[in-house]
């Protein structure tokens, strides 16, 4: 039983800092893009294994038939070197996933490889520094990003639904 493997490149594309851009705008406003964005940039490359990463960003494994999902696999079975992902940290105590600003896709194809494959990651947060208080900010401006059927957290405060 010989699965491929995939191998990972030192940086992230050049497209996949515009990509995260586009992405990023969904959900927060222009000047936190931009901070997002050039931190993502900055950031040092970091590890995590592929089921970490679905599980912290709450997002679905995507089927090995996905076209984007399947598209990276024959990259991998071609011997091709998958660019990096770029991650934002999420707000844990504000009820905030991690987001996957560009390659779920890769995160994915990597899961069904291997579920406990490494893979290289840039991790911005847009907090000023690790363990201060900006998580209720970016959990503000990250407010659409709420679960289905579950209100953010300012309208359960008011007692809304």
């Amino acid at each position: 039983m010989s699965k491929a493997k995939e191998s990972w490149k030192a940086e992230p594309d050049a497209h996949d800092y515009p990509a995260a851009a586009d992405y990023l705008s969904l959900l927060l406003a222009p000047p936190l893009v931009a901070v997002a964005v050039a931190r993502l940039r900055s950031a040092e490359l970091v590890h995590y294994k592929a089921k970490d990463l679905l599980r912290a960003s709450g997002l679905p494994l995507l089927p090995a038939k996905d076209p984007d999902c399947a598209r990276d696999l024959r990259e991998v079975r071609a011997g091709r070197k998958l660019s990096p992902v770029l991650l934002v940290r999420g707000a844990l105590d504000h009820g905030v996933p991690l987001t996957v600003a560009d390659g779920y896709h890769r995160i994915c194809a990597s899961y069904h490889l291997n579920e406990d494959a490494e893979i290289p990651c840039r991790l911005a947060a847009l907090e000023g520094g690790s363990g201060d208080s900006g998580g209720a900010r970016v959990a503000s401006a990250r407010a659409g990003r709420t679960r289905p059927g579950v209100a953010p957290p300012e309208a359960r405060r008011r007692g809304a639904t």
